[in-house]
C-alpha cells in the first residue's frame, strides 16, 4: 500500500511540474508524517494528527517555520481533507 500511496503522490507533483528536489522532501515528510503515527493510514487521520506532527517537528526537531510549511503542504498535496 505505501508504495502504491507515494506513487499517486509523485504523479500527482509531476503532473503540476514541481522540481525533482520538491518531489523528494514531499515524499520525505509524507513518509515522516505516517511514520510518526505508527503507520496509521492517513485518511483515518484529521486535524489533531496534522497539528500533533507540526508541533513534534517544531518542538523536538527544531525545524523552522518554513520547514514546517513545507511539512505541511507535503501533506496536504496527498491529504488535502486532512485540514478542514
Amino acid at each position: 500500500m505505501a508504495e502504491r500511496l507515494l506513487i499517486q503522490v509523485q504523479n500527482k507533483i509531476r503532473a503540476r511540474h514541481y522540481s525533482i528536489r520538491t518531489e523528494q522532501a514531499y515524499i520525505y515528510w509524507i513518509k515522516a508524517f505516517i511514520r510518526f503515527h505508527k503507520y496509521q493510514h492517513p485518511n483515518t487521520m484529521g486535524d489533531r494528527e496534522v497539528t500533533d506532527y507540526l508541533t513534534h517537528i517544531a518542538v523536538k526537531k527544531q525545524v523552522a517555520s518554513n520547514t514546517q510549511n513545507q511539512a505541511l503542504s507535503a501533506i496536504l498535496q496527498r491529504f488535502p481533507l486532512l485540514i478542514h
